[in-house]
């Protein structure tokens, strides 16, 4: 939705970013992505309509800012994901109206029976809702590290990842992050600190950023922050040069998941687990509906019986 709050003009070369913002964020909301402001600045960068530089990513977000306020661009297409509203009131009007939902609500456990246990971990929280698309099509765990996992995070996950080795799953962590001296040794931190709390429990494995990514998808680079502690090591083995994953097409992310996650997967186990939640929420809103339509005969005969 376009709402307008300021009058502005806009020249020329900044009109003509907007359209072009506007076209990106279009195409990806068609594939089912939103947007932060840093991936649609990379994705001008990749199309070759802006250079890399630091400055140009601060006009573009002074650029859209004042677009959305002078309702050139839809106020929902460029998310923030690191500040959103939490709690609020939710219900329902009367025990009819819940009756009528309760089938929509249940599910099966679809992993029950595998021989595999799969979480995904991201660097940022500005990714989470990229990974979110292809976990939540497969009921995979996800979460945000933020940079390096908190020791009580790492602590919770290792005693998830030993509850599934002990129901006799092989545990994997797939973890994504930025190609950068921390963002290499956050994965070598993951694997080491769940080895300690769940031992030989889990494989991590690396999705993405990697070289052989790079090298492919040929992301816009960065110089390596020389402050960084780990920089020497990174500079002797990559160079000078790093790249974020923010950078990436967020199909190119989902696909990269959902391939390993399908590589992991009994389909057959999992889509017959799938056919019994069909039947099983069918017949759920059956009995639902019935009585929602005859509610109050229902408990009055439930208190006749004194099961109430």
């Amino acid at each position: 939705m376009k709402e307008q709050f300021i009058n502005k003009r806009f020249n020329a070369k900044s009109v003509a970013t907007i359209n072009e913002a506007n076209s990106i964020i279009d195409e990806y909301l068609g594939k089912g992505f939103s947007l932060t402001v840093r991936q649609l600045y990379y994705q001008f960068v990749a199309r070759g309509m802006m250079k890399n530089e630091q400055r140009n990513y601060k006009r573009l977000v002074k650029l859209m800012s004042d677009a959305r306020l002078a309702g050139l661009t839809d106020w929902k297409a460029l998310e923030d994901r690191t500040r959103n509203l939490a709690g609020g009131d939710c219900g329902f009007e009367n025990p009819d109206e819940y009756m009528r939902s309760i089938g929509s609500d249940y599910s099966k456990e679809w992993w029950t029976g595998q021989k595999n246990y799969v979480e995904v971990w991201v660097e940022k929280e500005a990714l989470a809702g990229v990974i979110s698309k292809p976990c939540r099509k497969w009921r995979v765990n996800y979460f945000s590290c933020r940079g390096y996992t908190s020791q009580s995070e790492q602590y919770k996950a290792g005693r998830r990842f030993y509850e599934q080795l002990s129901l006799g799953k092989s545990c994997y962590l797939l973890h994504l992050g930025d190609h950068d001296p921390s963002g290499i040794d956050m994965t070598r931190d993951n694997n080491d600190r769940l080895d300690m709390f769940s031992p030989s429990a889990v494989t991590v494995e690396r999705m993405a950023l990697n070289m052989d990514q790079v090298r492919e998808q040929r992301p816009p680079p960065n110089p390596a922050k020389e402050t960084d502690s780990r920089h020497g090591a990174y500079l002797a083995n990559y160079g000078s040069k790093s790249w974020e994953l923010d950078a990436l097409d967020p199909d190119y992310i989902s696909d990269l998941i959902t391939t390993r996650i399908e590589e992991l997967v009994d389909m057959d186990l999992m889509n017959a687990r799938k056919r019994e939640e069909a039947d099983e929420r069918y017949r759920i809103t059956e009995i639902g509906e019935a009585i929602s339509e005859n509610y109050e005969e229902v408990q009055a005969y439930l208190e006749d019986q004194g099961w109430l």
